[in-house]
């Protein structure tokens, strides 16, 4: 339901360590885009601004207190995701150009002569290495989640699930890795075409079980009939509604609040692991009529199949990147190799090449992949107004009021530029989706309704 900032930097890298990015020459063709909107709006006065809670379907706006609270946050993630993004870049250059990689590299070599034992060693540690290279940032982010009263999460918590992610890349990363450095070793002029083949699958299948294995590590979950069956109940509505019965089995309440402030809700999974999930902030800071649209719009995701064509746009995406990876890979190692300490491509000094290569390479697919979730959320704003109109009053307003309170619980940024909405933005900019909730209608223009007839 809406885009965080702070978990994207954690996220941007963990996936880069996983060989996810796009095609370079989409970007070239898309970047002139970004100049033309590197202007940012002028600013809505914040003087005498009132919040909305109790007014007719207006705009999104913030008392003055609250105002400059997220424009101070907006301002401070926004630096930290291009200080995150330039220092994971340069902390692999660092790597690579002090010969510590290569140092490492010999350290694995030294210890034996077997390819399992020396992936055994190198792999964790560049990983490892990486990480607390990137830890600086990380703290800092949690700071100013904690700083801007965003997140509850103590210091203990918070470093217990950084270790946690940090293990599972590594495990994760290590099969990956072994993977790939088997088909360079097959293939090694056409390794990117085998390897993406071969990593498929093993993506599906992290996927499918994400919901089960991963995701339980790091929050509580519980059945959301449990304790709200009342909203099991206005969901099944909608799913009879819709068309698509969903099962009260597949509806889950995350316990967010032993975390963070804020509210969300998401949808994840695939077949008998496809989920919806409501985290309790959600349920304690909005009416029942406004959690149930927010539960509308990911009804939406489940209902127009965003889950499986977003699984089918990260597989594109890494047939294209893993293409664009390849035809740099074999050039920077011939021309930089030697003063690197790398041997060739099946070195395994090769691997923090390929991961500098993966962190351009994502950090330039920003745009393209926001811009595609863009769409798929646009169009759940479209279904979840859709699949509540009629069942309350007002509903329209009701989901306008359900932006205004998302946005000042989650201090959404009022003005954000059109650059930085078109780099980093995942969401329509929060003020876009309210005017949207209140102009939408066209049951009364004698119009169809796009997706629930």
């Amino acid at each position: 339901m809406k885009w965080n900032l702070v978990s994207r930097v954690i996220e941007l890298r963990q996936r880069g360590l996983l060989f996810i990015s796009f095609l370079l020459p989409w970007l070239l063709a898309v970047l002139p885009l970004a100049a033309a909107a590197l202007q940012s709006p002028p600013p809505t006065s914040p003087s005498g601004a009132t919040s909305n809670r109790d007014s007719s379907c207006l705009e999104y706006r913030l008392p003055p207190g609250r105002y400059e609270k997220a424009v101070a946050f907006a301002r401070a993630e926004n630096g930290l995701y291009f200080i995150s993004i330039g220092w994971g870049i340069l902390s692999i250059l660092l790597l690579l150009q002090l010969g510590i990689v290569a140092k490492l590299r010999d350290f694995a070599e030294g210890v034996g002569r077997s390819r399992v034992l020396q992936s055994l060693i190198f792999i964790p540690c560049l990983i490892l290495i990486l990480a607390v290279a990137h830890l600086p940032i990380s703290i800092y982010g949690q700071r100013l989640v904690l700083q801007y009263e965003l997140s509850v999460q103590g210091w203990g918590s918070w470093i217990w699930d950084w270790t946690k992610r940090e293990l599972l890349t590594i495990a994760v990363g290590f099969l990956v890795i072994w993977i790939l450095f088997g088909v360079i070793g097959w293939k090694p002029r056409t390794w990117w075409l085998y390897f993406w083949i071969a990593i498929v699958p093993v993506a599906f299948f992290l996927f499918f079980i994400s919901p089960w294995v991963f995701d339980p590590l790091f929050n509580t979950f519980e059945p959301l009939e449990r304790n709200h069956p009342e909203l099991v109940q206005s969901i099944g509505k909608l799913t009879e509604r819709a068309g698509v019965p969903i099962r009260p089995g597949s509806m889950f309440l995350m316990e967010a609040s032993a975390k963070t402030n804020e509210i969300n809700a998401y949808v994840t999974g695939f077949g008998a692991s496809k989920r919806v999930v409501v985290w309790d902030t959600t349920i304690e800071k909005a009416p029942p009529e406004e959690v149930l649209y927010i539960v509308g719009h990911e009804l939406g995701h489940y209902v127009l199949g965003h889950v499986w064509k977003g699984f089918l746009f990260f597989v594109l995406g890494m047939f294209l990147g893993l293409y664009s990876a390849h035809r740099l890979f074999e050039g920077m190692v011939s021309r930089w190799g030697r003063n690197w300490g790398v041997r060739g491509q099946e070195d395994w000094a090769a691997l923090a090449v390929l991961l500098l290569i993966m962190q351009v390479l994502e950090f330039l697919g920003t745009p393209l992949e926001n811009g595609f979730r863009r769409i798929q959320e646009h169009e759940a704003d479209v279904y979840g107004l859709e699949v509540t109109h009629g069942l309350f009053p007002g509903s329209n307003k009701v989901a306008a009021h359900a932006f205004q309170v998302l946005g000042e619980v989650d201090l959404a940024d009022p003005n954000p530029s059109k650059f930085i909405t078109f780099w980093l933005y995942s969401h329509p900019p929060i003020g876009d989706r309210l005017s949207f909730a209140c102009s939408y209608d066209p049951w009364t223009r004698g119009q169809s309704p796009q997706f629930v007839k």
